[in-house]
């Protein structure tokens, strides 16, 4: 375990457990903000309120294998370590946890699955993914006995599973989501906007006009098929973009549903050149 300019980076598990011993026999609070590393802005909102809210932060920066399928972009998900490590120390965070796979991973046969809350939407095309999510978020639980994890609304698939699996699995935990962050021109920030050409990076932009349209035109009852199909004439305005999908779920179990009434998500993943990107929005009748 080391420091560095105030920051402790810690490589193994037992690095991690023997300073959150160290805090928890203190009486301190942690917070646990979960990422894949290749930090920005969105991160930082989640890192700032961790902080705000406990007495020590932890950052894992792992870009976990399990979550990946095999004809995805493990190998060339973006990393910088270094940016990542100083990003954190200015946020205010205690130690960034940076393990490698052998590290996390020994020859494993548990996994963690959610049922149901998993089929649809970016499940249903990345049938792998959400199971190594559960479980890699299970692990860092048990590692570093937070008290509370923080995750990006943005993610709002990933958000409902964890929220569900901690329930079910009786976490001790406080599970925090924290609004979407958005660029200047409303773009949400994602570590893969790197892959956006110039030209690409401009025609992303139909996906938060989508959300935008959505959000203007949302109603008690409507039909959600008139409400994504609205959606949808934005983004195939943009000869650049492919809808992966646009459905509109309940809130909490995530299942599709005909018309807008209670807790509704409205999701969408959305091909810019062979990058795939992800935006949503939630809405709550009275």
């Amino acid at each position: 375990m080391s420091g560095c300019k105030g920051i402790i980076v810690a490589k193994t598990i037992d690095e991690v457990r023997t300073k959150v011993a160290k805090w928890q026999a203190e009486g301190i609070s942690v917070g646990l903000v979960p990422t894949m590393g290749f930090l920005h802005e969105g991160h930082g909102s989640l890192i700032r309120k961790a902080v705000e809210q406990n007495d020590e932060v932890i950052v894992s920066d792992f870009v976990n294998p399990t979550q990946f399928g095999p004809n995805e972009d493990l190998e060339s998900y973006p990393r910088d370590f270094e940016a990542d490590k100083n990003f954190c120390e200015k946020l205010g965070a205690s130690l960034i946890f940076n393990p490698g796979p052998d590290e996390m991973y020994d020859r494993p046969r548990a996994y963690v699955n959610i049922e149901e809350l998993s089929d649809g939407l970016c499940g249903a095309r990345r049938p792998v993914h959400f199971r190594g999510v559960c479980t890699v978020v299970s692990k860092l639980f048990n590692i570093t006995k937070a008290n509370r994890a923080y995750f990006g609304e943005k993610d709002a698939q990933q958000l409902a599973i964890i929220r569900k699996m901690v329930k079910d699995l009786n976490f001790d935990i406080e599970i925090v989501g924290c609004p979407i962050v958005r660029e200047e021109d409303g773009l949400a920030m994602s570590s893969r906007n790197t892959y956006l050409s110039a030209e690409e990076r401009k025609a992303a932009l139909c996906l938060s006009r989508a959300i935008k349209s959505g959000k203007e035109n949302i109603k008690e009852g409507m039909s959600t098929k008139q409400l994504t199909s609205l959606m949808a004439e934005v983004i195939e305005a943009e000869p650049l973009a492919k809808i992966d999908y646009i459905e509109a779920v309940d809130g909490e179990m995530l299942q599709p549903i005909e018309k807008v009434q209670g807790r509704v998500l409205v999701a969408m993943a959305v091909y810019i050149g062979k990058t795939r990107l992800i935006d949503n929005f939630s809405w709550e009748g009275k």
